[in-house]
């Protein structure tokens, strides 16, 4: 028993901050790669890690060969499968520090998000808009239009108009650039009021059940705002409750001034 405990006696601080640090990168490489097909390439280079242990195991001369040699360049098989992915968090370090909330930029997201579906929802104009947080949604992403723009009020607002191309489908949005649009969403299966809402909150419903995103709907044919996390769908919101629900979601801290949605709230 000493002898399995002895190489822990020998562990200094430094080799625990050491070990926190790998876990924790390896902790953000799976939330990166979450719900993505990367996440489907990494259970497959598993699946082969395993059988070249089975090969040694067996000695199984030629199959571990094989393997072994492949294993050699994986870095660079990493580099070619991830590319998009690393492009991605490469950038994101490049706007801040690794571990910067960036709540002001939140803030002024959340607000336009929250002003756009109040406006749509007084027009009568149906909407989808995902907002991502730590899964990655490249693979939804992927179905539609990518715009990689700022979000503002008025480009949200055009996208949604029945008269453009891009207004069927859903926005997604990543901290504060609107990635694409016109993107593809997994209706939910459950059957738990599928029949009192409409395709957009299957939607929004079906892509919360699967990822931790957060969706606002607005609804066309009775004008009201809707919000899904989680699968759950809070149906009937004004701005304020809006936003304040997306704020405490995000941890954003500090409410918007109830003075900001005055016109909104009376257009609606």
């Amino acid at each position: 028993m000493t002898d399995l405990l002895a190489p822990f006696y020998q562990l200094r601080w430094l080799d625990l901050v050491d070990i926190g640090l790998v876990a924790y990168v390896i902790y953000k490489i799976i939330l990166l790669v979450k719900g993505t097909r990367a996440m489907q390439m990494l259970a497959g280079l598993g699946v082969v890690l395993l059988t070249l242990v089975v090969a040694r195991w067996l000695h199984l001369v030629t199959i571990h060969w094989i393997i072994q040699s492949f294993l050699a360049s994986l870095i660079l098989v990493i580099i070619i499968l991830f590319q998009s992915d690393i492009r991605k968090a490469l950038a994101r370090m490049g706007r801040g520090p690794l571990l910067a909330g960036g709540h002001e930029q939140k803030a002024a997201t959340l607000e336009e998000v929250a002003r756009t579906a109040v406006a749509l929802a007084s027009r009568m104009t149906g909407a989808l808009i995902v907002l991502e947080r730590r899964i990655g949604l490249a693979d939804y992403v992927d179905t539609g239009v990518r715009l990689d723009a700022k979000v503002s009020r008025e480009l949200l607002m055009t996208i949604f108009q029945v008269t453009t191309p891009l207004h069927d489908g859903a926005v997604i949005i990543s901290e504060d650039r609107i990635i694409a649009a016109r993107c593809v969403l997994p209706l939910s299966t459950t059957s738990d009021g599928s029949r009192q809402v409409g395709t957009r909150h299957l939607a929004a419903m079906g892509l919360t059940e699967e990822t931790d995103a957060v969706a606002v709907v607005v609804s066309e044919e009775r004008g009201r705002v809707s919000l899904a996390v989680g699968g759950k769908l809070t149906q009937n919101l004004d701005a304020v409750a809006l936003n304040n629900q997306l704020a405490e979601l995000f941890q954003v801290g500090g409410k918007t001034p109830r003075r900001l949605w005055g016109k909104e709230r009376g257009n609606a």
